[in-house]
């Protein structure tokens, strides 16, 4: 059994309202020296058998239908230790 994990981020250009809360109230907070947060999401992928490059190709696949959303995100796989 393998595990895959998916990061999925916006696009550099895209604006994260989310990521800007967060940042501007990590001074509030008493965290200081930060000048940008970026929020995602990350998905772990569990197969049945092992990694390989045919199970990574489905799981890619899995990102680009419905884990991220191309137009606006990116995502990268790697596989758990």
């Amino acid at each position: 059994m393998a595990r895959v994990i998916v990061d999925v981020m916006l696009k550099p250009e895209i604006l994260d309202p989310q990521g800007q809360a967060i940042a501007r109230a990590l001074p509030r907070l008493g965290f200081a020296g930060v000048s940008a947060v970026r929020q995602g999401k990350r998905f772990e992928v569990d197969l049945e058998g092992p990694a390989d490059d045919a199970a990574l190709a489905e799981v890619r696949k899995m990102a680009e239908t419905l884990l991220a959303n191309p137009v606006i995100e990116d995502f990268t796989l790697r596989v758990a230790e």
